[in-house]
């Protein structure tokens, strides 16, 4: 059974500022590379707090709704190195992690949300998530679950 940590969208924020304050003097950040789609809106938050404006995306699939798929790069960035932030929603399996690792070897991966088998391959998290709970995000909710507009039609 999988159990669910439903996360509001204050929760997230608070969680955003957490990881800004610890990574606020690593080094004199350039950028940050969102992994989309569950990256953008932590980047957001994280770009808004350390006063960053230069925000890039790298489109990777790899979940349906409660489901892994196969991972597909959709579209990369160049590699731009030590001074980039590289951010993600969470990281579950660590999968993803690693094609990142692999892509841009100097950048530093950070994430809200870590569970076991991923947390070793991200430089910084805020909040431990045991490896069976499905994490709800903000942005996926209605109440309930809802299928994007797009699934209607």
């Amino acid at each position: 059974m999988v159990k669910k940590y439903i996360v509001t969208w204050d929760m997230l924020q608070i969680y955003a500022i957490k990881l800004a304050k610890k990574i606020l003097y690593i080094k004199k950040w350039k950028g940050i590379v969102a992994i989309s789609r569950g990256g953008l809106i932590p980047a957001a938050l994280i770009a808004r707090e350390l006063g960053i404006r230069f925000v890039d995306t790298i489109c990777i699939a790899s979940y349906e709704h409660n489901c892994k798929g196969n991972i597909q790069v959709l579209k990369k960035t160049k590699n731009y190195g030590s001074e980039f932030i590289i951010i993600d929603d969470l990281i579950d399996t660590g999968s993803t992690a690693k094609i990142i690792k692999n892509l841009y070897p100097c950048a530093y991966f950070v994430t809200i949300f870590a569970k076991p088998k991923g947390k070793l391959l991200v430089d910084q998290y805020v909040i431990d998530v045991s490896q069976n709970v499905w994490i709800e995000q903000p942005w996926d909710m209605y109440l309930s679950y809802r299928n994007p507009i797009v699934k209607s039609f």
